[in-house]
């Protein structure tokens, strides 16, 4: 689908194409490669469509590469991994994923955002020996996730070095807001995000 760019939220766009709106889901993977777009701008995606009995309402999802909706389709084929669990938990590159599950790195998929220890390791039973033409995507993701990184490391230092608190203390606070939050760009919404998380725990 090709479209105007309407509106930007947490995890998802609005995009107007053929004089309709369409509301379409974003992994944060892909909501990161838009960041350099405004509204008003033209994009396209590689729709997957949902829609069942139980949820008539159509869920579309949107990817930057045909790959990377093929790699979803398998992705949801996991048991217990819906396409709104799936679309959550796509937090790094996709190439990154696929390399994880191709080296049964249960570790690294428990880091995706709602993935256990459990069903990590149901992804790379499913899915292992499937994950090779995927883990070969192009690295483009990759200086944005360099810039996730250092974005990190930006607030973990202050949170050290001028608030008072341990690196482990840091660390974790940090660890906690990008988990349940959006992606952030900026360092204020990363303190921010920060602050929320630890005012609703007091």
């Amino acid at each position: 689908i090709e479209g105007t760019l309407m509106r930007r939220d947490e995890d998802h766009i609005l995009l107007l194409a053929n004089h309709i709106g369409y509301e379409i889901l974003l992994p944060a993977v892909v909501m990161r490669s838009l960041r350099g777009t405004r509204v008003g701008d033209t994009i396209s995606l590689y729709i997957y469509h949902q829609q069942t009995e139980r949820q008539p309402k159509p869920i579309l999802i949107g990817f930057n590469l045909e790959v990377e909706k093929e790699f979803f389709q398998h992705f949801i084929s996991v048991e217990d991994i819906g396409p709104l669990k799936a679309a959550r938990a796509l937090t790094r590159p996709i190439r990154d994923i696929a390399s994880a599950i191709e080296s049964r790195d249960v570790g690294r998929l428990k880091e995706l955002k709602g993935i256990g220890v459990r069903t990590a390791q149901k992804i790379v039973a499913s899915l292992e020996g499937k994950m090779g033409k995927f883990a070969l995507i192009r690295e483009d993701d990759q200086p944005e996730l360099a810039e996730i990184e250092d974005l990190e490391k930006q607030v973990i230092e202050v949170l050290v070095k001028q608030l008072g608190h341990t690196m482990t203390d840091a660390k974790a606070m940090v660890a906690q807001a990008i988990e349940q939050g959006p992606v952030y760009t900026t360092a204020e919404e990363l303190f921010d995000a920060v602050y929320r998380l630890q005012k609703s725990r007091q």
